[in-house]
């Protein structure tokens, strides 16, 4: 194994804290991994990692290679880059975890283009809405809506929705519509409870309200909000990007619209203390122009 390979799998088990977790990563067998850092460790004479019951844990030493390692493989990525030229385009493999409702109604259906200037790269998309681990599960870039929970992370805001109050109007006929935030109680909801709280918050120049939505139904994804909604259980407060089809057929009405509520930010997530690949930032600003078309 040449020494850029054996840094670059002793940098996975470092990330993902195991051998075999890496193992899986790079997709190659457990032995593969332990003889790797063996061998690593026989030629510099020196213990990179701790062993116990409890996991691996990188010695001071391994922790000092480990950052040399990141920056030299980084390096080494982007020398590759250069040498094959802009037009040449991009290679490889790249993971990206994003939302599933999104994904399939605003990137998913628009990768084309990039995939054609890109003859040589291929996409990997883990459709979730859970927050995955960017380390642990191997990701490049993810793509998350909403408030970034950990200030740790390395971010950047790609673009920002306004949040709506949406019903389909049969919903509408049968119950009324909301003529003011109060009136949001008088009604059901369609709740979202992946992590988010049913407190709409309405503001209108100096007045603010903020009603604890309640519902019957609650679902832990976006495609669930949507169907609820569709199948006129009831309301749901979330962003234009969620309904934006079924608004311009008039399938799906916006309500309380003098009244504003928190807008949605889409944020391109790094695995925190690692450099974006070229892969990645190329990704991101494409996705950026996809928002403003």
């Amino acid at each position: 194994m040449d020494r850029l390979t054996a840094m670059e799998t002793f940098v996975h088990v470092v990330e993902t804290g195991s051998f075999s977790a890496a193992a899986k990563r790079l997709g190659i067998g457990q032995p593969a991994v332990s003889k790797s850092i063996a061998q690593l460790e026989a030629r510099l004479a020196v213990r990179l990692l701790l062993r116990s019951t409890r996991g691996l844990t990188p010695t001071e030493a391994g922790l000092a290679f480990f950052e040399k390692a990141k920056s030299a493989i980084f390096e080494a990525d982007e020398a590759d880059e250069a040498a094959r030229g802009a037009g040449a385009g991009l290679t490889g493999n790249l993971r990206v975890s994003a939302g599933v409702t999104f994904s399939r109604m605003r990137i998913i259906p628009n990768l084309g283009p990039f995939l054609d200037q890109h003859p040589g790269l291929n996409i990997d998309v883990l459709l979730d809405d859970r927050l995955l681990n960017l380390v642990e599960d191997g990701i490049d870039v993810a793509l998350r809506i909403g408030n970034l929970s950990d200030s740790g992370l390395t971010a950047r805001r790609l673009g920002q929705s306004p949040s709506r109050v949406f019903g389909t109007p049969a919903y509408f006929e049968r119950f009324g519509e909301p003529q003011s935030p109060a009136d949001i109680l008088n009604h059901q909801a369609v709740i979202y409870s992946l992590g988010e709280s049913p407190l709409w918050s309405f503001k209108q120049g100096p007045h603010e309200h903020a009603i604890a939505a309640r519902g019957r139904l609650r679902v832990t994804s976006s495609e669930g909000l949507r169907a609820g909604v569709l199948a006129h259980h009831g309301l749901a407060m979330t962003s234009e990007w969620m309904f934006s089809p079924e608004l311009a057929r008039g399938e799906v009405k916006a309500v309380l619209t003098d009244w504003e509520l928190p807008p949605k930010d889409l944020w391109a997530v790094l695995p925190t203390g690692r450099m974006p690949s070229a892969k990645a930032k190329a990704f991101i600003e494409y996705v950026e122009g996809l928002l403003t078309k």
